[in-house]
């Protein structure tokens, strides 16, 4: 059986939308956010740019996400926060196996991005003297 055709880009752009207005009043993504963007419609059509070009290939976006998030003070919380609300977001925006394609992506570039900044992983503290330290137990 053939895969489902992913979201439309009329799609994409409204979820960007919705999800970056809830995260300019989130109560700890919104101060992250709010200093570092200047232009917020700007900065949602360089976010619809980003996402068409990863979902629908678009081959649009022009930039370097590593770059763009280094200089923030940007933690492990932050990203879970970040995909916890995207999620919610996708989930009340889209169809389930469309929600569940951004759900895939979303998780794997944070694991990217967090990786690439150095950030423990949920759960896990990374000590300067040695390798992460696993806050879970067991």
């Amino acid at each position: 059986m053939p895969a489902p055709a992913p979201p439309t880009h009329d799609q994409i752009t409204a979820l960007v939308d919705r999800f970056y207005d809830r995260i300019q009043v989130h109560p700890t993504l919104g101060p992250v956010f709010n200093a570092a963007v200047d232009d917020w419609d700007e900065h949602k059509a360089l976010l619809v740019s980003f996402w068409t070009s990863v979902v629908l290939r678009a081959g649009t976006y022009r930039g370097n996400p590593m770059a763009a998030h280094r200089s923030h003070p940007i933690t492990t919380e932050h990203f879970v926060e970040w995909l916890e609300l995207w999620r919610a977001t996708a989930d009340e925006m889209l169809a389930p196996e469309h929600a569940e394609l951004l759900h895939e992506y979303a998780g794997r570039i944070g694991r990217s991005l967090r990786y690439g900044l150095g950030l423990p992983e949920p759960g896990e503290t990374r000590s300067p003297f040695g390798p992460a330290v696993s806050l879970r137990g067991g």
